[in-house]
C-alpha cells in the first residue's frame, strides 16, 4: 500500500486460429476457453495493430507461456464495464480494453437504445466528437458509420475538438445523444467513450438507469452480432458554424477587458489551444504567452509523465515560461480542455508560482457567479443555485448563504452537478467548473478560463491581485483549508477492508479532534443516491470524506476545515493547524 499526498485541490478483419503446437503440460479447461474466446475476438477485429498483438499472445499461450496465458485471462475474463462514466481503459486487444471491437459494439448498443427511447415522430440522433488521443478519430468515425447504419442520424464534429464543444453541440443541434471519444487526463495509452443525452437531460452525461439500459444493449450486441456484420452507412459532418457558435457563446461570458493581463497558457499536448485562442480573441483579451512544447496535440504527451495538471511536474514548463515572461497568471487546460488549472506568482514556491487548488478556484468563481446574479436583479437580491460535489469545499455553501442563493451538494461527477435545479454555477475540487449552464451542461475548462481571466482583469483595473482577492474571500466568508490523502493499492480488497473497518468500528476521534457523527451514504442520504462514501463530521465543524476512487485503484480521503475568528492571517493559521491534525489522524485510521 502506497500513501500519496495530493494538493487539495473501416473495415473488417480476418482472424486466424493459432496453431498451438505441443504443450509442455495438458491445457486446462480455463486455458482452452480463454484461447477460444480470444480467437473469436480476433476473427472480428478490424484493427491490424490489435490483431498483431493478440496473435502474438495466442502464439505464446499455445506454446505454454504462462505469462501470455495470464495476459489473455486479464484481457478476456472480464469486460470493460459501461457505466455513468461511459468507457475508459488502456488501448489494446480484448474485451477488458479499449479497441475498435469494443467501440463498435458500444456504438451499436447505444444506437439500439436511442431507437427504442426516442419519442414517436422524432428521428434518433447523435453528435460525435473526438480529441487528439491515439485512435480517437478512428473510434469516432467507426461510431458514426455504425450508428448511421443502424438508422440513427449521426453527425461527426468537423475535426478534433475539446470535450466542451461536444457537450455544447448536443444542445445546440438538439440531438438525442452525444459521444465524446477521450480519456481526458488519463495516461497516454488510454482512451474512453463519454455519453451525453439530450432532451429532458439537457445535454448532461448519462446517469442511472440509462447507463444500465445502454450497457444491456451493448452486451446484447456483443453476444448476438459480429462487428464485421454490423451495417455501416454515410454520416453527416457538422459545419464549422457549430464551433463558431460555441466560441461566440463562451466569449459572451466576459465583458470587454478593463485591463489586459500578462498570461501564460499551456494545453498539455491536448486540443484546447485553437478553440481557447479564438475565444480569447473574440472576448478582447490579449493572447497569452504559450508553452510552445505543449501547445500542439500530441498523443504521446512527451513532456509530462502524466497529462494531468494536478500531478507533480505537469506544470513545470509553464512555470519556467511564466518566469521568463513575468506572467501574472498561468492558465492550463487538461488534454481535452474540460478542466482548468490556475497558478499565480508566489516567491515561496519552487518555480516561483503556486497552483491554486480546485477548491480555491471554485470558491472565487462561485463568488463571481453570486455577484453577477445579485447585480442582474437590480435590487441586490440573487436567485439560482450554487452546486458542488460532496467532496468539494464547504466554502461554496458559505457564499450561497451570504447571497441568499440555494445550495446543493451532489455525488462526485458532473453528471450530478450539472443536474442541480436552477443551477447558475457548479464545480468539483478536481479542477472542474461549470460557469455557463445555459449552453454547456458539463465542466468546461475554456469557459472557466474566460470567467477567471475576466475576474483577474477587473481586479487588476482596481489594483488588486488574485492573491489579495483570495484574502478578501477569507475575510468575508472565513478561511477554508482543504487537503487530500490518496492511497494507491495493488489489491482493491484493501480498500474494501478499510471502508468496512471504518463502518464496523466508527472512530470517536480523528487525531485529537472529537467526531460528532458519521453519515454513511451507502444506502443513500438526504436525497443523494447510494454511494460508497463515509462523511465524518467533527465537533469543531470540520469534515472528512472517505471514498474509493471511481477511476483509479485508490482510496481517497478529503479533509476540510475553516476558521472565521481573528484576522485573515489568524484564520489561515488556525485552519491549517486543524488540517494538519486531521491529516495525521486519518493516516492513522486508514493505515
Amino acid at each position: 500500500m502506497v500513501i500519496e499526498t495530493v494538493d487539495a485541490d473501416t473495415g473488417t478483419g480476418t482472424g486466424t486460429n493459432v496453431e498451438t503446437g505441443t504443450d509442455p503440460a495438458p491445457a486446462t479447461d480455463a486455458a482452452i476457453s480463454v484461447i477460444a474466446v480470444a480467437n473469436a475476438w480476433l476473427g472480428q477485429d478490424p484493427d491490424p495493430e490489435t490483431q498483431a498483438e493478440l496473435r502474438l499472445l495466442l502464439r505464446g499461450a499455445g506454446d505454454g507461456d504462462a505469462t501470455a496465458l495470464a495476459e489473455l485471462h486479464d484481457r478476456f475474463d472480464e469486460r470493460l464495464a459501461f457505466g455513468t462514466a461511459g468507457l475508459r481503459g488502456a488501448i489494446a486487444a480484448g474485451s477488458n480494453r479499449m479497441n475498435r471491437v469494443l467501440v463498435c459494439q458500444a456504438a451499436a448498443g447505444l444506437a439500439a437504445f436511442l431507437k427504442r427511447t426516442t419519442a414517436p415522430g422524432r428521428v434518433p440522433s447523435v453528435v460525435i466528437g473526438y480529441d487528439g488521443r491515439k485512435n480517437s478519430q478512428v473510434f469516432a468515425t467507426d461510431s458514426a458509420a455504425i450508428m448511421a447504419g443502424a438508422g440513427v442520424r449521426a453527425i461527426l464534429l468537423p475535426r478534433l475538438l475539446p470535450t466542451p464543444v461536444l457537450a455544447f453541440a448536443v444542445r445546440h443541434l438538439d440531438v438525442g445523444a452525444g459521444i465524446m471519444v477521450t480519456a481526458s487526463h488519463n495516461p497516454p495509452n488510454d482512451n474512453g467513450y463519454k455519453v451525453y443525452l439530450g432532451g429532458a437531460n439537457q445535454g448532461s452525461q448519462i446517469v442511472s438507469p440509462d447507463d444500465a439500459s445502454i450497457a444491456a444493449e451493448i452486451l446484447r450486441v456483443a453476444a448476438e452480432e459480429r462487428v464485421p456484420d454490423l451495417p455501416r452507412a454515410p454520416y453527416e459532418t457538422a459545419p464549422e458554424a457549430v464551433v463558431q457558435a460555441y466560441i461566440d457563446a463562451t466569449a459572451g461570458l466576459a465583458h470587454r477587458p478593463r485591463a489586459q493581463v500578462n498570461t501564460v497558457y499551456t494545453a498539455l499536448h491536448g486540443v484546447g489551444w485553437d478553440t481557447t485562442r479564438r475565444v480569447f480573441e473574440a472576448a478582447g483579451f490579449d493572447l497569452p504567452t504559450l508553452v510552445d512544447a505543449q501547445i500542439a496535440p500530441d498523443s504521446a504527451f512527451p513532456t509530462v509523465s502524466f497529462p494531468n495538471p494536478e500531478e507533480p511536474g505537469a506544470m513545470d514548463l509553464s512555470y519556467e515560461t511564466a518566469r521568463e515572461a513575468g506572467a501574472e497568471l498561468i492558465i492550463a487546460n487538461d488534454p481535452d480542455a474540460d478542466r482548468l488549472a490556475i497558478a499565480i506568482p508566489h516567491e515561496g514556491y519552487p518555480g516561483g508560482y503556486r497552483r491554486l487548488s480546485g477548491n480555491e478556484v471554485g470558491a472565487i468563481l462561485g463568488w463571481r457567479a453570486a455577484e453577477l446574479a445579485a447585480s442582474a436583479t437590480g435590487d441586490g437580491g440573487a436567485t439560482g443555485t450554487l452546486a458542488c460535489s460532496i467532496v468539494s469545499t464547504p466554502a461554496l455553501e458559505a457564499v450561497a448563504k451570504a447571497y441568499g442563493l440555494r445550495f446543493t451538494d451532489t455525488l462526485t461527477g458532473f453528471k450530478w452537478v450539472s443536474r442541480a435545479p436552477g443551477l447558475i454555477f457548479g464545480f468539483e475540487e478536481a479542477l472542474g467548473y461549470l460557469v455557463n449552464p445555459e449552453t454547456v451542461r458539463d465542466k468546461d475548462g475554456i469557459s472557466a478560463a474566460v470567467a477567471l481571466l475576466s475576474l483577474v482583469s477587473d481586479l487588476k483595473a482596481e489594483g488588486i491581485t488574485l492573491a489579495q482577492h483570495l484574502d478578501r474571500f477569507s475575510e468575508r466568508f472565513g478561511h477554508f483549508a482543504s487537503g487530500q490523502i490518496s492511497v494507491r493499492v495493488t489489491d482493491l480488497t484493501e480498500i474494501e477492508r478499510v471502508m468496512a473497518r471504518l463502518r464496523e468500528t466508527p472512530p470517536a476521534f480523528v487525531g485529537s479532534l472529537a467526531v460528532d457523527h458519521i453519515d454513511d451514504l451507502s444506502e443513500g442520504f438526504n436525497g443523494l443516491p447510494p454511494s460508497d462514501v463515509l462523511r465524518i463530521r467533527l465537533a469543531d465543524g470540520s469534515r472528512v470524506m472517505v471514498r474509493p476512487s471511481g477511476t483509479e485503484p485508490k482510496l481517497k480521503v478529503y479533509l476540510d476545515t475553516s476558521s472565521s475568528n481573528g484576522t485573515v492571517a489568524e484564520r489561515r493559521a488556525a485552519a491549517e493547524a486543524t488540517l494538519t491534525e486531521l491529516d495525521r489522524g486519518m493516516r492513522e485510521l486508514i493505515a
